[in-house]
């Protein structure tokens, strides 16, 4: 078994993008620019978003916070959107997800510009996705093909079994690992809440990306010999011997499946790390007119 280190992979990727930055500031050009919007105080979201702009610092991008009450009207966070998509200094737009639940988060995504949605959600970006064109991919699904990439993970005519169908990842995800392409080539099934025969299919899977949100739902008796493993979930259960009271756990029992595993991502330390980096990847694209094109 070997564990796939999305912290090693993602600091690797950040080292080249800081040489990029360096390269631009050399030639006197513009260095990259995210704007990261959050609304309210969700403690999640309060993480995520520093992370993003701690990194965004760590390899020489600028970056803009713009925080606002959870009671911000629809209409207003909205004018602001428009603003930054007018700011020609502005590279790269996040809206950090989830919003308050009298903001419409379709609409929201819609009035990113495409070309600086570098979460890759809005429409233009998915429809381009679908079509094999370049674009911006979304940044959890984006990462994992870039681990898969970096551990030269066979995908060709493996099955994959994606559990979610979240357009955030796994029904990005599904689409991803179906092209005709490195990684790609799978056979992909979808499972989700509606899933009668769950742990038949997973037990034909060759590669199982978990991303269903639910504590240690993947167990040992669930896989086979030589699965690879990536686990997208991000649990906090409770947990007394931690001074916090808690502890991480993601949606794949690591203990029981890992000993069946021959490569699988802990968490933490696996997809999350990657998800910034990605994200990062997609802004520099952004910052130089271009869009992502996988192999």
């Amino acid at each position: 078994m070997q564990i796939i280190d999305g912290k090693l992979v993602s600091e690797t990727i950040k080292k080249q993008l800081a040489e990029k930055v360096t390269e631009l500031k050399a030639l006197g050009k513009k260095v990259p620019h995210l704007a990261a919007i959050l609304v309210g105080t969700n403690p999640a979201s309060e993480t995520y978003v520093a992370s993003k702009v701690k990194s965004c610092a760590e390899i020489g991008y600028n970056s803009t916070l713009l925080r606002f009450d959870a009671q911000i009207s629809e209409q207003h966070l909205l004018d602001h959107i428009r603003s930054l998509n007018e700011n020609a200094d502005i590279d790269g737009i996040l809206v950090q997800l989830p919003l308050p639940k009298h903001i419409n988060e379709e609409l929201v995504i819609n009035t990113i510009d495409p070309n600086k949605d570098v979460d890759g959600f809005h429409p233009a970006n998915v429809g381009r996705m679908v079509s094999g064109l370049p674009t911006f991919i979304p940044a959890t699904p984006y990462g994992i093909m870039l681990l898969l990439e970096h551990y030269r993970i066979p995908t060709k005519g493996k099955h994959a079994v994606v559990i979610g169908r979240s357009h955030i990842v796994g029904t990005p995800m599904s689409i991803l690992l179906s092209r005709n392409s490195y990684p790609g080539n799978c056979t992909v099934t979808i499972c989700h809440s509606q899933t009668t025969n769950l742990k038949e299919i997973c037990l034909q899977a060759d590669i199982i990306v978990a991303a269903i949100g639910r504590p240690d739902f993947v167990t040992a008796d669930m896989v086979k010999e030589g699965v690879v493993i990536i686990d997208v979930g991000i649990n906090r259960i409770a947990d007394a011997t931690k001074k916090s009271g808690s502890r991480l756990v993601g949606d794949v029992n690591f203990k029981e499946v890992s000993e069946k595993a021959s490569f699988i991502t802990p968490v933490p330390g696996g997809v999350g790390p990657m998800t910034i980096a990605a994200l990062l990847k997609n802004t520099y694209f952004a910052s130089q007119g271009q869009q992502v094109k996988l192999n």
